[in-house]
């Protein structure tokens, strides 16, 4: 059994107030869900990029879903334990979560080893990581009861290649690792559980990096794919009739795209950027305990 009809389908995206989490929201929202959207940023200016949570659940509602802002600092359990209460108390299942919440401390980009860079980058094993199995961990018993749940852990190439240093590429094959375990736990639910290797995005910190150097990014901003693409990619996974068979895995945005028929809003179709950067790590199908 697959999802609930994309009208009546309750979902949750973490780290929605801008960036990916935002596009993704947006995507699953034009389809009539009822989306709940979290981050951290309340008002406008507060933050160094733009983008509130209360304005992405606007933006879901005007496109014709039902936006439902909430507060939470995936750092704190005990908020992230009060969103799927939220959740479970309104409506008793969620069909589709979509853990993309990560830390994103000060030094990330700069360059050179991870022992000159600031200690602070290691937070992104808290918020990145264990918050996804946080999230996961609370949302269990409610997609179960959606009798065709579906999970996706947001992730990149850093799981399998050198991005950004150490912390980040160990956030990134942990996620992965993690999507890799729940699918096994899960399938006896009929609930998917998949990790998404994202590419450069056009989030509105990279647009301001590629409007600062165009002569610099001009190529990888053509190349770069939409927040919304990978929503809709997501969107399709849910109700892909082998959606199980595609489980337990790690998936290329690009190519999961590719083979669900899902294109940018222009028609072009993104491509993979395996050639360049490789691809995702095939588990054992091994299960021990």
């Amino acid at each position: 059994m697959s999802c609930s009809k994309a009208s009546e389908r309750i979902v949750v995206v973490t780290g929605a107030s801008r960036g990916a989490g935002k596009g993704i929201a947006l995507a699953l929202g034009a389809t009539g869900a009822t989306v709940y959207v979290t981050g951290r940023t309340t008002q406008k200016g507060t933050a160094p990029l733009p983008g509130t949570v209360f304005e992405t659940a606007e933006e879901i509602t005007r496109a014709g879903g039902v936006g439902v802002p909430v507060v939470c600092d995936h750092g704190d359990d005990a908020q992230v334990e009060a969103l799927f209460e939220r959740v479970k108390d309104a409506h008793g299942r969620l069909d589709i979560l979509v853990n993309n919440a990560s830390a994103i401390p000060e030094g990330l980009l700069d360059h050179g080893p991870f022992w000159k860079r600031p200690l602070g980058i290691v937070d992104m094993l808290d918020v990145g990581a264990r918050s996804t199995f946080v999230a996961s961990w609370h949302a269990a018993p409610l997609l179960i009861a959606s009798a065709g749940g579906l999970v996706v852990n947001t992730s990149g190439f850093g799981g399998g290649c050198y991005v950004h240093g150490p912390a980040y590429g160990a956030a990134k094959a942990a996620v992965d690792k993690m999507s890799h375990d729940m699918g096994v736990d899960f399938r006896p639910y009929n609930v998917c559980a998949i990790s998404l290797w994202m590419a450069l995005l056009k989030t509105e910190r990279t647009l301001q990096i590629f409007e600062s150097q165009p002569e610099v990014f001009g190529e990888r901003a053509r190349n770069a794919e939409s927040p919304l693409f990978v929503g809709r990619v997501i969107d399709a996974l849910s109700k892909a009739p082998d959606r199980m068979d595609r489980s337990g895995k790690v998936w290329i945005a690009a190519e999961l795209g590719q083979a669900l028929g899902v294109r940018e809003d222009d028609g072009c179709e993104p491509q993979s950027r395996r050639a360049m950067l490789g691809g995702p790590w095939e588990y054992n199908p091994a299960i021990i305990g």
